[in-house]
């Protein structure tokens, strides 16, 4: 087993929303890896807050369990803990999926990265393996372009991977001048709006596991529903980058570039 890292100043958070039984998967493995880590259930209905009951058992100290009573979104999910968590006096969050797709042997990295750089946004960059949708692979490239001529090229390497570390006072700061990234349109729209405010990014390859429905695999993520809410959220974004070109423009003539 690998030897934990215990933080009081970086906390991993952990949104989820009917995730099943994988979910026990998901944090019993992160938690041979880091601590604390919290659990944001998303006003679930299948019970699936009921598997983590041995883990709070078995690591109180390290593992704490957050019911929301009804589903408000990712985004909105991740937003309530990190108002606790700046309260706490934590000041970054490393968010991950509770689905397993997300390397935990990256968690490391990751930490290190953000303590070496503390101003700066970690950004996971997936390595999809062969089991990967390639409709899923291939849409988000539509996505990655639009966020990065939206901020001439600051640094997103993949604008929808959810594995990042965010300096906690930045990302509330740029969640609260928007009533949007409250659910699927989460990551895309809080990393352009962090590049807009001229926080440097830095991009890990980080390997994704896909697993099959036999294998306890699942996704919430709906092609029609939250494709409409990424078209939406990229025009709104598009509008607020012209507005702000003249800006982004000086920027990029003085040189002033992420890490």
């Amino acid at each position: 087993m690998p030897s934990r890292i215990i933080s009081s100043t970086h906390l991993i958070i952990i949104p989820s929303y009917n995730t099943g039984s994988i979910l026990q998967k998901t944090i019993t493995e992160i938690l041979q890896y880091y601590a604390p880590v919290w659990v944001i259930i998303d006003g679930s209905n299948d019970g699936s807050e009921q598997v983590l009951t041995p883990l709070l058992k078995q690591f109180p100290s390290a593992l704490k369990v957050i019911l929301l009573s009804k589903n408000i979104g990712k985004g909105a999910a991740i937003l309530t803990g990190i108002d606790k968590a700046w309260s706490m006096g934590f000041s970054h969050v490393l968010t991950m999926d509770a689905d397993f797709q997300h390397s935990c042997q990256s968690i490391c990295n990751f930490i290190e990265q953000s303590q070496q750089y503390p101003h700066a946004v970690i950004l996971g960059k997936p390595i999809f393996a062969k089991s990967a949708p390639m409709l899923r692979v291939q849409g988000r490239r539509i996505s990655n372009a639009w966020a990065n001529l939206e901020t001439l090229n600051w640094g997103i390497g993949d604008s929808l991977f959810g594995m990042r570390v965010y300096p906690i006072k930045d990302l509330m700061a740029v969640m609260k001048m928007t009533a949007w990234a409250r659910r699927f349109d989460f990551e895309p729209e809080v990393a352009v709006r962090l590049a807009w405010q001229g926080v440097p990014m830095i991009n890990i390859d980080t390997p994704v596991r896909y697993l099959a429905a036999d294998e306890g695999g699942i996704s919430q993520f709906n092609y029609l529903r939250d494709n409409v809410l990424l078209i939406g959220m990229h025009t709104r974004l598009f509008f607020g980058f012209l507005g702000r070109l003249p800006k982004l423009i000086i920027r990029l003539l003085l040189k002033t570039k992420p890490l």
